[in-house]
């Protein structure tokens, strides 16, 4: 595993992000553990982790030239990324984020930010993916923005488990939309972080590898 990834996994563990115990998803699956990107709440944390999304943006080359940030947790994310990026690889892209609804004053429409236009290359930024749900919100309003290409999605955690099929949300999403889905870590990434001691909750491997049998992709 890659140190930024370690660095990573231990970050949401110390930000109260990464939680282990018993915890009801909002599909209603019973889970071991639990990722709360609702707990970064300071400059500071904001700040890691738009540099760990900008670390996997810049790894997997995604040529794009705006972030898009679904409301509202992934409006931060976006523009923490962007910062980032700029920052740390001297890579100046904009970012938006859409309204939950379209503004009909002012300069109205639909997103907040760098405008849309045809032909741009996009990438969407977004916390964790358990269903595929906010990307099936997002492209709508895209395309009905403008007529962008999608060059990817960043998130933070691919929690591996299935979709609404037999395919894991992340396998579905691309799938269905063709669009890639790459995110800083993954469940076995954290597996591997506590069997190796980078974080502690070792004593949860056993309730983790029983969920990944019965809800694994």
């Amino acid at each position: 595993m890659q140190e930024y990834k370690k660095q990573f996994i231990r970050f949401m563990a110390e930000s109260g992000v990464l939680l282990f115990g018993d915890f009801t998803l909002k599909s209603g699956r019973k889970a071991p553990y639990f990722v709360n990107t609702g707990k970064y709440r300071t400059g500071s944390e904001i700040a890691r982790l738009g540099e760990y999304y900008a670390a996997c943006f810049t790894e997997h080359g995604i040529d794009a030239q705006t972030l898009v940030g679904p409301a509202y947790k992934g409006i931060p994310l976006a523009v923490s990324t962007a910062i980032a990026l700029h920052e740390k690889y001297g890579k100046d892209v904009g970012f938006c984020f859409d309204r939950k609804e379209t503004k009909d004053h002012g300069e109205g429409g639909m997103f907040v930010g760098d405008p849309l236009k045809a032909g741009d290359k996009v990438c969407i930024v977004e916390d964790v993916m358990t269903s595929g749900k906010a990307l099936r919100e997002i492209l709508p309003k895209l395309r009905a923005e403008a007529d962008v290409r999608v060059e990817g999605m960043l998130i933070s955690v691919d929690r591996e488990e299935r979709g609404t099929g037999a395919l894991s949300a992340v396998a579905e999403a691309e799938a269905e939309y063709g669009i890639k889905v790459y995110s800083i870590v993954t469940l076995s990434d954290i597996v591997e972080a506590l069997k190796d001691g980078v974080i502690k909750g070792r004593e949860y491997l056993g309730a983790i590898e029983a969920y990944r049998r019965t809800y694994g992709a």
